[in-house]
């Protein structure tokens, strides 16, 4: 049975992020994977640095994995770590770059494959984007390929700090069965393993179908 599931708006390792030590407990982890791949030309160590220092106050030491580029997808210490992790943290950044460099790698096979197994799996901001599909592109507020983990959801993170008409744009593009999901900073969409759908943290999940709100209830299971 897969694991739980955390989609986070952003703002992670921050006051806030209730949500982590339940994700912790649930996980039996012994330490946190944190994989800075989407911030990997927005200086991944800062990243890398805080979620270790937020672990360490919760009581369990993380360490950062050298997911960066292409070729590291392929790297055997890379895919063995991700394979052995109970819990797996994908920190913000590009989207796209975090596409790139996964899709169809073993590191991405790896990684599913210990969610599956029943680790936690949390994606933050372009984390929680591109493990969904479809995937809004921050280039336009349109629709993109995904990778597919949650198929018919997509997710806007940082929803509270999300322009107007970006907001109007992104929902009048949405299919009418697509479920789009805001989800604001230091705040998480979490399925547990049962595939029941809740939000914790410091704000608010906003949900959408065809572009018109709805709730949780609509999320796929």
């Amino acid at each position: 049975m897969a694991g739980p599931l955390a989609l986070v708006g952003g703002g992670e390792f921050r006051e806030g992020c209730t949500f982590d030590a339940a994700l912790l407990e649930a996980s039996g982890a012994s330490e946190v994977l944190i994989v800075p791949t989407a911030a990997a030309y927005e200086h991944p160590q800062r990243l890398v640095t805080l979620g270790t220092s937020w672990f360490d106050q919760l009581g369990v030491p993380a360490r950062g994995l050298d997911l960066l580029a292409r070729p590291d997808a392929s790297d055997a210490a890379v895919v063995d770590a991700l394979a052995a992790s109970r819990f797996t943290y994908l920190v913000g950044g590009s989207p796209l770059h975090l596409r790139a460099v996964v899709k169809d790698s073993p590191a991405w096979e790896a990684l599913t494959a210990a969610w599956r197994d029943g680790g936690v799996l949390a994606a933050s901001s372009a984390g929680a984007m591109v493990v969904c599909d479809p995937m809004v592109d921050p280039r336009g507020g349109a629709f993109t390929l995904g990778l597919g983990l949650v198929p018919g959801l997509a997710v806007v993170p940082a929803h509270d700090h999300w322009s107007p008409d970006a907001a109007h744009r992104t929902r009048q593009m949405s299919p009418p069965d697509l479920v789009l999901a805001g989800i604001d900073e230091r705040t998480a969409l979490i399925r547990d393993p049962d595939g029941t759908w809740r939000a914790e943290g410091a704000g608010e999940v906003a949900v959408f179908v065809g572009g018109d709100p709805a709730d949780l209830s609509a999320l796929p299971t």
